[in-house]
């Protein structure tokens, strides 16, 4: 005889299971239509894929071996001297700067006679020196007035290194620098010897103490390796005479 639960009656046992196996299947099913759905990411193709276009300027963005800072910092007047060794001349540019006192922060050019005034330091010859030696004694002026002064001095154009090339060269002239360089580099330059100079003949022309000195270079020499003691660096004013 069957037996049919009343309205609101409480569930048999049998009920209750099949009520469950209902439920799970119900489950599994929208479970099934979800991942069907579901967009996975393609894996990478064993046989590799070709390169992502980079655009031009993005690639050379950075070339090898460069670092981000490595770009030459410039300004109008040309590029910044970063040799500590450089013997600071008529014309070039100084920044100089004391620590915590804006009031003390000026640009300068070294005039012709090789001086500069800075406030409260006064007026100072800095030809020849280097940018350690002026900011020694900028601090030295400055103590007076400023207890303990943190000086700095960058040299931000580089004017007065100058040198001079003439004679059966095939563009003699005067060539403004921002780098020491030596004699080949000089005569490369000048654009090379034409073929009537006489290249054993060369003279470097140097003023010591007022005085014009003559310096010869064989370049037949120095060409085969030999004697290379001659190829020295020259110096602001250095005239190089090609007969």
């Amino acid at each position: 005889m069957n037996h049919v639960a009343a309205p609101g009656a409480p569930f048999t046992s049998a009920g209750l299971r099949a009520a469950a196996r209902l439920g799970a299947a119900l489950g599994l099913s929208m479970l099934l239509s979800a991942c069907a759905n579901l967009s996975l990411p393609s894996l990478p193709s064993l046989f590799g894929s070709p390169a992502p276009v980079v655009p031009a300027a993005a690639a050379r963005a950075l070339q090898w071996g460069d670092t981000p800072d490595m770009a030459l910092r410039t300004n109008d007047a040309g590029p910044r001297a970063a040799d500590p060794a450089y013997r600071i001349g008529a014309e070039d540019g100084l920044e100089i700067a004391v620590w915590r006192d804006d009031t003390l922060k000026s640009t300068v050019i070294v005039r012709p006679d090789g001086g500069i005034s800075f406030p409260l330091a006064g007026d100072f010859i800095v030809a020849g020196m280097t940018a350690a030696e002026v900011r020694d004694e900028l601090v030295k002026r400055l103590t007076r007035f400023v207890p303990d002064p943190v000086v700095t001095v960058t040299v931000v154009r580089v004017a007065s290194y100058r040198i001079y090339v003439l004679g059966r060269v095939n563009k003699p002239g005067d060539f403004a620098v921002g780098r020491n360089i030596d004699v080949l580099q000089a005569l490369s330059l000048a654009g090379g010897m034409t073929p009537f100079a006489d290249e054993d003949g060369i003279r470097i022309i140097r003023r010591v103490n007022g005085r014009s000195q003559a310096l010869p270079f064989q370049y037949s020499k120095v060409r085969k390796g030999n004697d290379m003691a001659q190829n020295i660096p020259l110096q602001s004013g250095d005239v190089l005479l090609v007969p």
